[in-house]
């Protein structure tokens, strides 16, 4: 019998977090070392700020592209198999990482990511939402991210000790390959296949229901405005992630931090981030999208200028906990709030649709910010970039977008 709800499916609900877990912590392992070390361990030429974003703009492009792919293939073939794949296809990484003699071997590792992130990422998401109660959708969601970003934020402060103190490409090769072997193991004995969820909630028209992959595809992004204010919402956002990601371990290492040092700092963007969707998750179930997702812009447009106005490392570490939190309170309430505007049979594909958008952001973000530091001379000019991006669209939001939870309609 086929019942909705996180605590009646609580075995899956599990399942699914530890899923999310590893995806995170297979991301955290390229987040904090390779940027601070590009130079000295991969040939990227001081100064090289463009050639620098060149990883996370094809991370971006391939994850954008995958995650678009995910929904609709979840959708037609089920969330197992393609988790399963996007397992598989992280296998190269930890070897083009060890055996890298160029950034070029970089930018291929960071595609394969990306194909890993995009398909796994956006079916741990996927399935929670399949499992939950509509009213449930926003903390799934905020539990989804919590374990994902804690993940990425553990990763990166391990990889920061790791390197200190052992080789380091061999301790990043070891350190990821088990990161994806034991989620492929449990996808392959544990995790069940939610499509029948879906198939239980489906209870709307036939015309409701039959909607082609186009056409869900301009609704998202264009036919319907409130979809269209979220995604353009979700897009800007990863330009901060892309800041933290790119320049916050480069900025640092110029200013003489270590490793483990940046990885904290890095870490506890991370780990706010992570931690505060728990809360922000269920807060959107309580009190809808929309006063959260335009508090978070708006708090990630000022975090990104705190940043630049001190070189302390208690300074840097509160900076970087206002980014975490602003990122907490957008962006689990930004998938939910596509969530609320879905129909359950085309649910998957309007998120994939979402995601699309939204992580096409670091192919933007990485460009332009790589593009105005080498143009300025300065990375501080990036950090201005993020805040004045973030605050316009956080107004966009502010002006234009209606609440969507169902319960807070007007």
């Amino acid at each position: 019998m086929i019942v909705h709800g996180i605590k009646e499916n609580i075995v899956q609900f599990y399942h699914q977090l530890i899923q999310v877990f590893f995806v995170g912590v297979t991301l955290g392992t390229v987040r904090t070392v390779v940027p601070a070390l590009a130079e000295e361990e991969f040939a990227v030429a001081s100064g090289s700020f463009l050639l620098l974003s060149t990883f996370v703009l094809a991370f971006g492009v391939v994850k954008a592209c995958m995650n678009f792919a995910a929904g609709h293939l979840a959708d037609k073939f089920g969330r197992k198999k393609i988790l399963l794949l996007g397992w598989l296809l992280a296998l190269p990484v930890p070897f083009l990482i060890l055996y890298a003699e160029s950034w070029t071997y970089i930018v291929i590792a960071t595609t394969f990511l990306g194909i890993n992130q995009g398909l796994t990422w956006s079916i741990t998401q996927t399935c929670k939402i399949d499992l939950a109660t509509p009213g449930e959708r926003g903390f799934a969601i905020g539990l989804n991210e919590f374990s994902g970003y804690i993940g990425v934020a553990l990763a990166g402060i391990l990889t920061g000790i790791l390197v200190t103190n052992y080789d380091i490409r061999l301790s990043l090769m070891v350190f990821s390959l088990v990161a994806i072997l034991i989620p492929t193991f449990l996808t392959l004995s544990l995790v069940k296949e939610t499509l029948p969820w879906v198939k239980d909630e489906q209870t709307s028209s036939s015309d409701a229901a039959n909607q082609s992959t186009f056409e869900v595809f301009k609704l998202v992004t264009w036919n319907n405005k409130q979809m269209f204010l979220i995604t353009q919402a979700g897009l800007i956002e990863k330009f901060t992630d892309t800041l933290v990601w790119i320049f916050f371990p480069l900025y640092l290492y110029q200013m003489h931090f270590s490793l483990p040092n940046i990885g904290i700092i890095v870490g506890i963007y991370g780990v706010t981030w992570g931690a505060s969707q728990f809360l922000t998750g269920y807060l959107s179930d309580r009190i809808g999208r929309k006063k959260l997702i335009c508090s978070g812009m708006l708090l990630c447009s000022a975090g990104a200028l705190m940043c630049i106005f001190d070189s302390t490392f208690l300074w840097w570490s509160l900076s970087s906990g206002v980014v975490g939190f602003g990122m907490a309170l957008l962006y689990p309430t930004l998938s939910a709030a596509v969530s609320d505007l879905s129909e359950p049979i085309w649910r998957s594909t309007a998120i994939g649709v979402y995601r699309f958008w939204r992580d096409a952001g670091y192919a933007f973000g990485a460009f332009s910010l790589g593009a105005i530091a080498s143009y300025t001379g300065n990375i501080e000019s990036a950090f201005w970039f993020v805040a004045v991006t973030m605050f316009i669209s956080g107004m966009l939001v502010v002006l234009g977008l209606k609440e969507t939870h169902p319960e807070f309609r007007n």
